[in-house]
């Protein structure tokens, strides 16, 4: 009887199949309890609004600052729009395991810049500011990293969201967008 040994393809075939099936163990071992928020398999989210307030969530979170002007602190200059066009949010819990992930909601039927057009089909570059804009998230108090301005944020209960115009500019009232938060779990 002659010995035949698998071909690489069979190798790869069985190796995907139980990096799959196991994958899949995994995943379910990490759904854990879904009636307890923030826990493994369980991402919480947040919808803010133009105003800086929480529209919408999943539960836990509370804004500690909303596009705040505080106080200059700089012997030499003004850092007082230090935190102006940014949003501080308390996650309820320790981020240090999680990610955030955020994105500008879509509002199409807001005309931001007077034109008459909300359907994102102005010709021109940046002339459709209701379809624009940049957006970053990130935990706070990340020694030289991040530092969060206003008082008790900097620390890792709470994170910073910074809205940003296309050119990365601070946005300004009557220019802020929707925007929502996904924060993954531990």
């Amino acid at each position: 009887m002659r010995n035949v040994s698998p071909s690489s393809a069979l190798v790869v075939g069985f190796s995907a199949l139980a990096l799959t099936v196991g994958g899949a163990t995994w995943a379910t071992a990490q759904q854990g309890n879904p009636s307890e928020n923030g826990r493994p398999g369980q991402e919480r989210w947040l919808l803010v609004n133009a105003n800086g307030e929480i529209e919408a969530q999943s539960g836990g979170f509370t804004v500690a600052a909303a596009y705040p002007t505080l106080a200059n602190t700089s012997t030499t200059g003004d850092n007082s729009l230090r935190a102006a066009g940014n949003v501080y949010i308390d996650a309820g819990e320790s981020l240090g395991d999680n990610g955030i992930v955020a994105t500008i909601a879509l509002q199409n039927q807001l005309d931001q810049n007077g034109d008459a057009i909300t359907n994102g089909r102005a010709a021109g570059p940046d002339a459709n500011p209701e379809f624009s804009g940049e957006i970053s998230a990130t935990v706070c108090g990340l020694a030289g990293v991040v530092a969060c301005a206003p008082g008790g944020t900097n620390n890792d209960r709470h994170f910073v969201v910074s809205p940003r115009n296309s050119d990365g500019s601070v946005t300004q009232a009557g220019a802020r967008k929707r925007f929502y938060i996904v924060v993954t779990s531990d």
